[in-house]
C-alpha cells in the first residue's frame, strides 16, 4: 500500500503563491497517475491537476495557467506550484495516485482511477 503525505498548506492573500508536496512510500510510489485533488467546505471534490508516468500534465479550467504539477521521482514527491491564489482556492488539498499501473494518456479524463490518497493539507486564500 502506497502511503501519501501531502505537506505545503498555509494561509496566503490573494495574488499570493504556494507549494504544496506529496511524498509516497512504497517502491512503485508513483509508476501511474497522480493528481492533486481540493475539497472546500459543502462543495464536492474536485480534481485540480494529474501528470501521468511521462510527466504529461493535465489541468482542471479553474486552475490551467494558474497551477503546475510537476514530478521527482527521484524523490518520489509530486508538487504542486500555486500562483495568482484567489479565494476560491480555498480548501483541504489531496493528493491520490493510481494503483493499477496502468498508462493513462490523460488522468484526469476518469477520476475513479484515483484509488489511494493522502491526508490532505489546508489551503486558505484571503481577499
Amino acid at each position: 500500500q502506497v502511503q501519501l503525505v501531502e505537506s505545503g498548506g498555509d494561509s496566503v492573500q490573494a495574488g499570493g503563491s504556494l507549494r504544496l508536496s506529496c511524498t509516497a512510500s512504497g517502491s512503485t510510489s508513483l509508476r501511474g497517475c497522480v493528481a492533486w485533488f481540493r475539497q472546500a467546505p459543502g462543495k464536492e471534490r474536485e480534481a485540480v491537476a494529474g501528470i501521468n508516468r511521462m510527466k504529461i500534465t493535465s489541468y482542471s479550467d479553474s486552475t490551467e495557467g494558474r497551477f503546475t504539477i510537476s514530478k521527482d521521482n527521484s524523490k518520489n514527491t509530486i508538487y504542486l506550484q500555486m500562483n495568482s491564489l484567489k479565494p476560491e482556492d480555498t480548501g483541504m488539498y489531496y493528493c491520490a495516485t493510481d494503483g493499477s499501473g496502468k498508462y493513462y494518456f490523460q488522468c484526469l479524463a476518469d477520476l475513479s482511477i484515483f484509488n489511494n490518497w493522502g491526508q490532505g493539507t489546508q489551503v486558505t486564500v484571503s481577499s
